[in-house]
């Protein structure tokens, strides 16, 4: 700023502000302007020019902000005509052909609305719309104000004025906690942005540069009242049939989760290159002191699983853009217009759900540019959030995400598709590191139906939670979603080439664990039904496994580990009756449990005499895997199961009322985040003048 003599400052004292070292300095003309506005004066009197010239000066976002903190609820009431007045004047301006002034009343906007709805929270007793813009004129401002928003968003306008745009509706979007409460959202209700959205994301340029902000304002409308009305945003979303737009909207969700993969992964590949050291203090830096950084990348995905949660759950036709191969070095690119790989290498095997073709050769794991697929890609996310969930973060991005395969293998086509031989997936599932081993990625996972992929992440989070502070919840739905698949295999009869061993003894190891832990999961009142959840699948194996795994030896093998493990079931079966005897509150499910162990208690009592009587026979005193499944493929005949009902039934996934305040807070986190990581003065003028100045 230029330096003022004294002289000039004891003349002009309205024209100036102390600024640093409390030297004078000029006042910008728009400060000059806005003090007078918030002292209550027309500060457009005597210039009928006033409207025309004000948006052709840079807005001053933060100076607005400011002075709206500084009001009281009655001064805010009473600069209601002033306000109403520059909204009314911002939605004209904005309908003219005038970039400039365009990008000022955007900025001017968003500034107003942060402001009002600022001081609402202070339950200062005004109306926001009424103050904001008066109740009189609303519905027709607000009309007004959408359908300009759409002209821009689907015109020929600039990248940066489109971006703006996008903006002032995250603005609007976002200015109440709770986004249910936000009473002006009413008009954007009736006035509907949704086809605009549409358009953004079926077209692979404006995907690219507004794909992230436009499934995002979309998420957030979808939450609007969802639970108390009819959102016409529910609706459109449910119906929409666009293959492109399809396509785009889930292009846009599995970019986002591949960069977080690959940062993933980079960050591990340096800290496996740090050396024992390195290791060493970073395990111990985080048993104290959670890696906020990781904290905050995993809080960000939180508008992106909801965003992939709200398409999963509404629209059926989304199910197909699942497992459709793209390539990951250009999210925005089309399904039907292929890209042309790059050269470029990076770290091994960062990307989920590389396919593999049948006569191409095989994919470099190296390359950023593998085909990838929204649901491999989704699979992979899912390893890495559900290593840790002992923070509430952590917990219900893993929850979310248990949530979101719940509603996929619920669904008959997902469900084809996920086993389809003619699709092959190499999908990374990472381990969390444990007691007896270290963190582990198969850098070159082998080419498999997407089933494969998400049992062993199933089994993966069986096998690394079992803890003292047990994620019951997320355990109950990890075996809600193995058992779906289950029953789809069942139906279908479908013979899944899987290595279903290491699911029988996931599933005998949590027994165990439950059992060696009765006095500290007892307290929990899920552990029966987790437990009887176990069996059940065990039950389903045992009734209809020879419809579903994959050979004869498959349910031979079946068998030999419940008999090899008898001691297990046996002692859960005592569990049962322990609880059962008595009037406590866990009677109930004590003894549906220990009816459900009817088939494998059976089992036990039927072939455990038979190989004991085996052995004595042949002289042994121990005897090898072999020789026990000769015992029992000889002895099937005389062995007598229970055919137990609705085996291949399950209550089918509903979020209202059980999942109600769940999705209600994590909108109010997202909101959070969202507001604050907006920033509309960020977008630099000069950079925006520069785009202008290609405009004739």
């Amino acid at each position: 700023m230029t330096e003022v003599p004294s002289s000039t400052v004891k003349s002009h004292p309205g024209l100036l502000r102390k600024g640093s070292a409390s030297k004078m300095a000029l006042k910008e003309k728009i400060v000059q302007i806005y003090e007078g506005f918030f002292k209550g004066e027309d500060t457009s009197l005597g210039n009928s020019n006033f409207w025309d010239e004000i948006f052709l000066l840079k807005v001053n976002v933060s100076y607005i902000q400011k002075e709206f903190d500084k009001l009281s609820g009655e001064q805010l009431v009473g600069l209601k005509e002033n306000i109403n007045s520059l909204f009314y004047h911002c939605i004209q301006t904005l309908r003219q052909n005038h970039p400039i002034r365009k990008v000022n009343v955007l900025q001017t906007l968003c500034a107003l609305i942060w402001g009002v709805f600022k001081k609402s929270h202070g339950n200062y007793g005004f109306d926001v719309i009424d103050i904001l813009i008066g109740f009189e004129s609303a519905e027709a401002q607000m009309q007004a104000l959408v359908e300009t928003l759409d002209e821009l968003l689907t015109g020929d306008s600039s990248v940066s004025l489109k971006n703006l745009g996008l903006k002032l509706l995250l603005v609007l979007l976002t200015a109440t906690d709770n986004v249910s409460q936000n009473t002006l959202l009413e008009y954007v209700m009736i006035n509907s942005v949704f086809e605009t959205l549409i358009q953004l994301l079926a077209n692979p340029v404006s995907r690219q540069n507004h794909g992230h902000d436009a499934v995002l304002i979309l998420t957030l409308l979808v939450q609007y009242r969802k639970y108390e009305s009819a959102n016409p945003y529910i609706v459109k979303l449910s119906i929409l049939d666009d293959e492109l737009a399809l396509n785009g909207y889930a292009q846009v969700v599995s970019s986002t989760l591949t960069d977080f993969n690959r940062q993933y992964q980079t960050s591990h590949v340096q800290q496996q290159s740090g050396g024992l050291f390195s290791a060493f203090t970073n395990m111990v830096g985080n048993m104290f002191v959670p890696d906020e950084a990781s904290l905050e990348a995993v809080k960000a995905n939180d508008s992106n699983l909801l965003a992939l949660y709200e398409a999963v759950h509404l629209n059926r036709n989304f199910i197909t853009t699942l497992t459709h191969s793209h390539a990951a070095s250009s999210p925005a690119t089309p399904p039907s217009s292929p890209t042309v790989p790059t050269a470029h290498a990076v770290e091994a095997a960062v990307v989920g759900g590389q396919k593999v073709e049948p006569a191409a050769a095989s994919p470099d794991p190296n390359s950023h540019d593998q085909p990838t697929n929204l649901l491999g890609t989704f699979l992979e996310y899912s390893s890495i959030v559900m290593q840790n969930t002992k923070d509430e973060t952590r917990f219900n991005n893993a929850k979310l995400c248990l949530i979101i395969l719940l509603c996929i293998t619920e669904d008959q086509y997902a469900n084809s598709l996920m086993h389809d031989v003619n699709m092959n997936f190499r999908v990374p599932i990472h381990k969390a590191p444990m007691r007896h081993r270290k963190a582990t990625l198969d850098k070159m996972p082998a080419s498999r139906p997407l089933a494969c992929a998400l049992l062993d992440l199933m089994v993966e989070f069986i096998t690394s939670h079992m803890m003292k502070n047990m994620p019951m919840e997320l355990y109950i739905k990890s075996l809600g979603i193995t058992h779906r698949v289950l029953c789809y295999q069942k139906k279908c009869r479908v013979r899944l080439q899987y290595e279903w061993k290491e699911l029988w003894t996931a599933l005998i190891n949590l027994l165990k664990f439950i059992l060696s832990n009765e006095s500290n999961l007892i307290k929990k009142p899920t552990i029966f039904p987790m437990a009887s959840k176990v069996v059940s699948i065990f039950n389903l194996f045992i009734t209809f496994g020879d419809t579903f795994l994959p050979s004869p030896g498959s349910y031979d093998q079946l068998y030999y580990e419940i008999i090899r493990m008898h001691q297990v079931f046996d002692n859960l079966y005592s569990m049962a009756l322990r609880y059962t005897s008595s009037d406590g509150e866990f009677k109930d499910a004590a003894a549906r449990l220990a009816n459900n162990l009817g088939n494998v208690r059976a089992i036990i009592n039927h072939f455990t005499p038979k190989v004991d009587s085996w052995a004595a026979a042949q002289h042994l005193s121990s005897l090898t895997e072999e020789q026990v499944l000769e015992v029992v493929r000889g002895n099937y005949d005389t062995l007598t199961l229970k055919l137990h009902d609705s085996l291949d039934q399950f209550e089918r996934y509903a979020e209202k009322p059980k999942e109600t305040a769940f999705f209600t807070q994590l909108v109010r986190s997202i909101i959070s985040e969202v507001r604050k990581n907006i920033s509309v003065s960020s977008l630099q003028q000069h950079s925006i003048l520069q785009e202008f100045s290609t405009i004739r």
